[in-house]
């Protein structure tokens, strides 16, 4: 016999459910009927370091209380192994994913900005290590920053180099169900041109859609040209807040559904006019309008 304070507990979520369930039918259907019904499917998360928890569990209740799917878990910063080899903290962050009943999205390795994978062995050795960290975490998209020192705009020897590291680590990342996500400077011909080079399914692009534009790419072209070959999206705006700045996120949408794209869209925050919770709060409550979830 179950015991009436479960029961309880249980009838509560149940109802919050059905009504989050109506609440999420409403808003979807406004842009369903202007997109000719095109299906929902979105989930929104937010980067750990957006919200001051790079590589802490914390950061998982603290996008909730936001009201966001999940987070985009960074392995933190170190010279030699990341915080997130750990496996006490790894644990740590598996029993806060049922604690909150969230996801964790996604993995980055933000530090290759720093130390970069085209030209230290740490890197190279971190990504491939990398790999058993997602299998641990359930996860199967990392993020390889190259950015800062790790640019390779203009940086052909670099480019080879990645290359040929892609092309040693792509069969452990097959094998895992893991992707490998290039986030850069590079337009979509030359990530493609890396990706055809790789010669992997398991090594995609990471977009983000500030980024590209900032770089001066047409960011509604480039998704539909790369496609598939996209396996994960940044969120983003440098200008203001979403849907306020230069970033038409409607017009991302419409891209997104030409390529059959549904999955998660992270938020990466730049611009916090109402402070770091309140202007997340603020892009979330607008995404949604856009991005709903599945009903």
């Amino acid at each position: 016999m179950e015991q009436p304070g479960i029961t309880r507990r249980r009838m509560l979520v149940n109802g919050a459910k059905a009504l989050a369930g109506l609440s999420v039918a409403a808003s979807c259907r406004p842009y369903a009927q202007e997109r000719k019904e095109k299906p929902c499917g979105f989930k929104l998360a937010v980067c750990d370091w957006t919200i001051g928890n790079r590589a802490n569990p914390a950061s998982l209740e603290a996008a909730k209380k936001i009201g966001l799917d999940g987070v985009q878990v960074d392995f933190g910063r170190a010279e030699d192994d990341l915080p997130l080899f750990d496996a006490d903290l790894q644990r740590r962050f598996l029993d806060e994913v049922i604690r909150q009943d969230m996801e964790i999205a996604s993995l980055a390795m933000g530090v290759l900005n720093n130390i970069p994978y085209k030209s230290d062995p740490r890197a190279e050795r971190w990504v491939a290590d990398g790999i058993d960290v997602c299998k641990a975490l359930g996860v199967n998209v990392v993020l390889l920053a190259f950015f800062g020192n790790g640019d390779l705009k203009d940086d052909k020897k670099g480019t080879d180099v990645v290359v040929e590291r892609l092309k040693r680590v792509a069969p452990k990342a097959e094998k895992a169900g893991v992707y490998l996500a290039i986030e850069s400077w590079l337009s979509a011909a030359q990530h493609m041109d890396i990706i055809e080079r790789v010669g992997s399914k398991n090594v995609k692009v990471y977009y983000d859609v500030a980024n590209s534009h900032k770089a001066g790419y047409d960011i509604y072209s480039e998704i539909r040209q790369l496609g598939k070959h996209i396996c994960e999206f940044h969120a983003k705006d440098y200008d203001d807040l979403y849907g306020k700045g230069s970033i038409d996120f409607v017009r991302v949408r419409e891209a997104m559904d030409d390529i059959g794209y549904r999955g998660w869209f992270v938020m990466e925050g730049t611009k916090m006019p109402l402070g770091v919770e309140e202007s997340c709060r603020y892009d979330a409550e607008y995404l949604r309008g856009i991005f709903p979830p599945i009903v």
